[in-house]
C-alpha cells in the first residue's frame, strides 16, 4: 500500500474517532474537526518528528483553531500517546480531553490554545526560540480562515516575517466558512494568499484533502529559506459525511443519534474502499 493511500485511511479513522467523541459529548465542532483530517494526518503520521512527545527537538504542531481538538485527539490517540478509548469521554467533567487541547493534561499537545488569533503568536515565540538556540525542529501551526479576521494573526505574521522563520509553516484550513456563515459575508479576508505573501511570506495554495498536495507542500517549505511558508489548504467544512459537507449549521453541534449513524456509515464505506477497518 502507497503512503499516501496510508495516509488517507488514517485521515478516515480520525474522522471516525473525532465523531465518535463530539457524539458521546452531545457537544463540540464537527465541520471543522472534519475538515483538517488529511492535514492532521500528513502532519503526525508523515511530516513531522514526534515520536517522543517530551524530546526537546521534536517539531512542534499549534492547533490555533483550538475548538477542533477532536480531530487533534483522535491523531495522538493513533499515535499512542494515549488510550484512543478515551475520546469517548470527550469534553466529560473529569476527562483531560476537553474542548480545547490543554497541554498539561493531554500528552502531546504543545500549546494550549481556544482563544482565536493566540496559536499562531506561540508558534511564532517557539520558531523564534528554535532559531535563536540553533535548534533543527520545526513549527506547525493550523488557522481557521475565520480566525484570520482577529488582529494578533497579522501581528504575528509581521513578527514571522521579520525574523526569518524560515523553520515555521502556518496552515491556513479554508473551508470558507465560520459559525455566521460565509467567510466573505462576515468579514472579508480574501484574498489569503495575496496578504500573506504582503507579509512576507512564502505561500502556497493547495488541495487540503489531497495527500500528494499536502505533502508536496510540507517540502517545498523546508527548501524555502528566508521567510516563513504559509500553505492555503482549501477545503470543505464537514469533510466526508454528506449532509455535513459545506454547511456552516455543523461548525459547532454534535448530530443526534440517526444522523451520527448515518455519518459514521459513510466514514466506514469510504474507510473500507480504501482497504482500511477501524
Amino acid at each position: 500500500m502507497s503512503k499516501t493511500a496510508e495516509l488517507q485511511i488514517i485521515a478516515e479513522k480520525i474522522r471516525h474517532h473525532a465523531l465518535k467523541g463530539i457524539f458521546n459529548a452531545k457537544s463540540g465542532h464537527p465541520g471543522g474537526s472534519l475538515s483538517i483530517a488529511e492535514l492532521i494526518s500528513a502532519l503526525y503520521f508523515d511530516e513531522m518528528n514526534v515520536e517522543n512527545p517530551e524530546d526537546p527537538n521534536r517539531d512542534r504542531f499549534v492547533l490555533s483553531k483550538g475548538h477542533t481538538a477532536p480531530a487533534l485527539y483522535a491523531a495522538l490517540g493513533l499515535r499512542g500517546f494515549f488510550d484512543i478509548k478515551e475520546l469517548e469521554n470527550l469534553r466529560a467533567i473529569d476527562s483531560n480531553l476537553q474542548g480545547h487541547p490543554d497541554m498539561n493534561k493531554v500528552r502531546g499537545v504543545d500549546m494550549s490554545t481556544g482563544s482565536l488569533g493566540q496559536g499562531i503568536s506561540a508558534a511564532v515565540g517557539m520558531a523564534l526560540f528554535g532559531k535563536a538556540e540553533k535548534k533543527d525542529y520545526r513549527v506547525y501551526t493550523i488557522l481557521g480562515d475565520g480566525e484570520l479576521q482577529e488582529g494578533q494573526v497579522w501581528e504575528a505574521a509581521l513578527a514571522a516575517s521579520h525574523y526569518k522563520l524560515d523553520n515555521l509553516v502556518v496552515i491556513v484550513d479554508n473551508n470558507n466558512l465560520q459559525i455566521d456563515g460565509e467567510i466573505a459575508s462576515v468579514i472579508n479576508i480574501y484574498p489569503i494568499a495575496d496578504k500573506f505573501k504582503a507579509f512576507g511570506f512564502n505561500t502556497v495554495e493547495i488541495d487540503g484533502h489531497n495527500i500528494d498536495e499536502i505533502s508536496e507542500s510540507f517540502k517545498t517549505a523546508k527548501t524555502t529559506k528566508g521567510m516563513p511558508t504559509c500553505i492555503i489548504a482549501k477545503t470543505a467544512k464537514g469533510k466526508g459525511v454528506s449532509f455535513m459537507e459545506n454547511q456552516a449549521g455543523w461548525h459547532g453541534q454534535a448530530p443526534n443519534a440517526e444522523l451520527y449513524e448515518k455519518a459514521q456509515k459513510e466514514i466506514t464505506d469510504k474507510l473500507l474502499s480504501l482497504g482500511g477497518q477501524i
